[in-house]
């Protein structure tokens, strides 16, 4: 197809073209996966594998939930620490 061709299509058949496209790239990458799923599956240590892909995934869910649901301390309570120690260090 040139230039000239393409720029003569309407938005109908531009979006057919990009529907057409992104189904030939999902059915390309579906049959990948699933030729990687089958040599996983005839694999001995499958089970294994498994076993370590779940604790991989939990380690990083848990690297997740730490970053991003944990509430930093509040600033003025960590000001309000070190002048306490402070006062301390220095009654002494």
């Amino acid at each position: 197809m040139t230039r000239a061709t393409e720029r003569r299509g309407g938005p109908d058949e531009r979006a057919v073209l990009l529907v057409a496209g992104l189904a030939e790239l999902t059915v390309s990458t579906v049959g990948s996966a699933l030729g990687a799923v089958r040599g996983l599956l005839r694999r001995s240590d499958a089970a294994e594998l498994a076993a370590e892909a779940e604790h991989d995934l939990l380690a990083r869910g848990r690297l997740v939930l730490d970053r991003y649901a944990a509430v930093p301390p509040a600033h003025l309570e960590i000001l309000a620490r070190r002048a306490s120690a402070r006062r301390a260090s220095d009654d002494v």
